[in-house]
């Protein structure tokens, strides 16, 4: 039977509310969602999201069965609901956390610190100091900056050196460049001796708007020359990172945010969860494994590691928002100096919500995520 977990979503700094519930035989999470729509109808109608946490169970089979050699750390700043986090961690994932609060919640369903690592290029002293505290080993580092500030604040950590990624695609040409080129991890490993830190494996990310198949080629060549030289050096490379940006749906290439649900007062738009038949983007399979298989086979014994996030819940959320507002507009108004429709204009309308690019609609600010055309989804009950 599925699973559905409900939660506000508003922007507010306390522990987000939500309740799991079973959903008993041919329920589904439609009756869920105008269930609690029939519940709001004489309170705020504030947005929520639906979950089938059935999915995100789902996903971590379909992962094991096509990604058997690379076990997940899920990036918990993709979706940071305490329920995913227990989910994962009783699946047996690993975590990925940005800062201090997600190290907290993560820490609190009683994670092993190996599991755990701390991401970012940039920490603060006092996260750093955290990890130490807890025994967090594995840290993320591209600078020889952040690799002095680890030395001083954890000597015992095992640093992953994060290898930069050429740009092949235009959201990634815009944004901040990260990682460091082959000629700086050189520098950075010899740094790391003089510091007497331990470097343990290399880090890459292909994101996912990424559609070169030989850009995988190219980062796992490069982390292989990355292992050579800090063996050269004396470090024992044990963990390769390959990074995130599988998005778990069909349409592989195409980042979609959060299956979503608009809703009015007695009908809603539907933007309908990605189908789970083809989660894995064509460049896994074609490019990613044999290249992984070439260049660090079973023989060389390491830890293959991946950061999936959005692939475990983005087909896994519905989110609903109130429409509080409606007006005709012309079809063509984006060209013309004034809004309002002529007499020979056949109109289209214009929904406001009370979500959106400062609320769950980040993605579409940030990163220029698509948004998916909603069907229309009717609720049918007496109007109090």
């Amino acid at each position: 039977m599925p699973v559905g977990s409900r939660m506000s979503m508003k922007g507010t700094p306390d522990e987000p509310r939500f309740s799991v519930e079973l959903l008993e035989g041919s329920a589904a999470l439609r009756d869920v969602i105008d269930e609690h729509i029939r519940d709001q109808t004489l309170a705020p109608k504030s947005a929520f999201f639906v979950a089938d946490l059935g999915v995100i169970v789902r996903q971590q089979v379909r992962w094991r069965t096509k990604m058997d050699r690379v076990r997940p750390f899920f990036a918990v700043k993709s979706n940071c609901s305490p329920v995913v986090v227990e989910i994962l961690a009783a699946l047996g994932t690993g975590f990925v956390c940005s800062n201090k609060l997600e190290l907290d919640l993560v820490k609190g369903f009683g994670v092993s610190s190996q599991d755990i690592i701390l991401g970012g290029t940039c920490k603060q002293l006092s996260h750093i100091k955290y990890a130490a505290k807890h025994n967090i080993p594995l840290l993320v580092c591209d600078n020889e900056a952040e690799l002095r500030k680890i030395a001083r604040c954890h000597p015992k950590a095992k640093v992953l050196l994060l290898l930069t990624s050429e740009s092949c695609c235009d959201r990634e040409e815009t944004a901040l460049p990260f990682g460091s080129t082959l000629k700086d991890c050189r520098h950075l490993l010899e740094c790391a001796g003089e510091l007497s830190l331990t470097v343990t494996g290399v880090k890459f990310n292909i994101p996912s708007c990424c559609q070169d198949a030989q850009a995988f080629s190219r980062a796992v060549s490069d982390a292989r020359c990355v292992f050579d030289m800090g063996e050269e050096l004396g470090f024992e490379m044990s963990v390769l990172d390959i990074g995130g940006g599988f998005d778990g749906s069909e349409a592989q290439l195409d980042e979609v945010l959060h299956s979503a649900v608009f809703v009015p007062f007695a009908f809603a738009f539907l933007f309908l969860p990605p189908s789970l038949e083809c989660c894995f983007r064509v460049q896994v399979n074609q490019a990613l494994k044999p290249m992984l298989d070439m260049y660090f086979p079973l023989s060389a014994c390491l830890e293959i590691i991946s950061e999936p996030g959005a692939f475990y819940v983005s087909s896994a959320f519905t989110l609903a928002v109130n429409i509080i507002a409606k007006k005709a507009v012309a079809r063509d108004f984006l060209d013309r100096p004034h809004n309002a429709p002529s007499a020979n204009d056949e109109p289209e309308f214009l929904y406001c919500m009370n979500d959106g690019v400062y609320g769950s609609f980040a993605g579409k600010l940030l990163r220029g995520d698509s948004i998916s055309m909603p069907s229309v989804h009717k609720l049918c009950f007496a109007r109090r």
